[in-house]
């Protein structure tokens, strides 16, 4: 089983890095003006800009 790689507001953070906001379908529809949290292994998410969203490490968040 692998790493998990999206996050509820209120997880603790895997490692240190930036993380960003994605959407559900986030290769479908992009989201305009994502927050950005740079946290350190073991913080705590914030909370998204809406219910539907999730946090993921902003180097696999980025679209092909």
């Amino acid at each position: 089983m692998g790493e998990r790689t999206e996050f509820e507001p209120g997880d603790k953070a895997p490692n240190d890095g930036e993380y960003t906001e994605v959407g559900e379908a986030s290769f479908h529809t992009e989201i305009n003006n994502p927050k950005r949290v740079k946290l350190k292994k073991g913080d705590t998410f914030p909370e998204t800009t809406n219910k539907d969203r999730k946090w993921k490490k902003l180097t696999k968040a980025r679209v092909h």
